[in-house]
């Protein structure tokens, strides 16, 4: 892989069937048909955040997908975070309409990875940590995202990202790409010279017009910074004990004061401040303002990553991609990013 003329294209794009090496995260609730197509028909590689979702939206989603869009994508499951039966309705929903890409989050879940491997799907598994690296790779996964803790939303470990992508880069020959806290070309550039194939970006994405975040989460992060952001355990219900985000700083973060950590959900008020619909979003939830939210936005957990700062406006998906690959290919070709690492 050379990167001295500034060519993005890396043997990830050739395994994803993309133009560039920047993935669609599969943030849940916002990364819905209308904005992985975008990011597809710009030239990345698309994630339907479909974390614990009913399979006929799942269908429906894939379908609506596929209307806008006959490029390659994935769909973003959370085996350990699901339960059994509705994760094994999910992976049958997908695999009968021929997914032939699975991302997968959170704790290695063997099982899962080997169904997914036997109907000859692709598997891109995000992990946090070396150990969860090597559980995946060891079960089957084709490429490891290595998340570090700058990321947004629900965050696996605690290394700082360009730490952990060189720590997994010297553990593993599968490609890797680099995750949290990457919203500009200055990013891409360093990962593909740290050996990275590729970057996965969340927030950069969620503040587009074709996201389906709400407009107000939106405007909370084109407003933030990185420090504006904090890790806690605090939005839980819904998810394991002790399960971590990165979220902006609301009402309920100031309500715990020092103590971000340490919260039991069995110990948390169900409390309703939101709807969607007719379904009730409860304060401390891990929901996240989607476009058909109604209720106390400010108290709901607002995922976002350290890059806050990079993103200024609300702007086309396929613009963003376009300006950050454009970014990182002047930055390469300039010689600004001296390639370290493995090549």
């Amino acid at each position: 892989m050379t990167l001295e003329d500034g060519s993005l294209r890396t043997p990830l794009c050739d395994l994803l069937g993309c133009e560039y090496p920047v993935i669609l995260a599969g943030m849940g609730g916002v990364a819905r048909s209308e904005l992985a197509a975008a990011v597809a028909n710009a030239g990345g590689f698309p994630t339907l955040g479909m974390v614990r979702e009913a399979p006929s939206l799942i269908a429906s989603e894939i379908g609506a997908y596929r209307r806008l869009s006959n490029r390659p994508f994935a769909v973003n499951l959370i085996p350990a975070a699901t339960d059994p039966d509705l994760l094994d309705q999910q992976i049958e929903t997908c695999l009968a309409m021929e997914v032939a890409v699975f991302s997968f989050f959170w704790d290695v879940v063997p099982e899962a990875i080997a169904r997914v491997k036997t109907a000859g799907a692709l598997l891109l598994h995000q992990v946090g940590t070396l150990r969860a690296a090597r559980e995946a790779e060891a079960a089957g996964a084709d490429v490891l995202i290595a998340q570090g803790q700058d990321a947004g939303g629900h965050v696996h470990g605690r290394t700082p990202t360009f730490d952990l992508l060189r720590a997994v880069l010297d553990t593993t020959a599968l490609s890797v790409v680099a995750s949290g806290g990457i919203s500009n070309g200055k990013g891409l550039a360093r990962a593909l010279s740290f050996g990275a194939q590729g970057v996965q970006c969340g927030t950069a994405f969620l503040a587009t017009a074709e996201s389906f975040a709400h407009d107000y989460h939106k405007q909370r992060v084109v407003t933030a910074q990185g420090e504006d952001t904090v890790l806690t355990d605090g939005f839980v219900l819904n998810w394991p004990k002790g399960s971590v985000v990165r979220v902006l700083r609301n009402s309920v973060t100031e309500t715990f004061g020092p103590a971000l950590m340490g919260h039991d959900p069995e110990r948390i008020a169900h409390k309703v401040i939101a709807r969607d619909g007719l379904i009730p979003r409860l304060r401390q939830s891990t929901d996240s303002p989607l476009r058909t939210t109604t209720g106390d936005l400010e108290q709901m957990p607002l995922y976002c990553g350290t890059g806050a700062g990079e993103i200024d406006e609300i702007v086309p998906a396929a613009q963003r991609l376009n300006t950050l690959c454009a970014e990182a290919q002047a930055r390469l070709a300039s010689g600004r990013q001296t390639p370290v690492g493995r090549t």
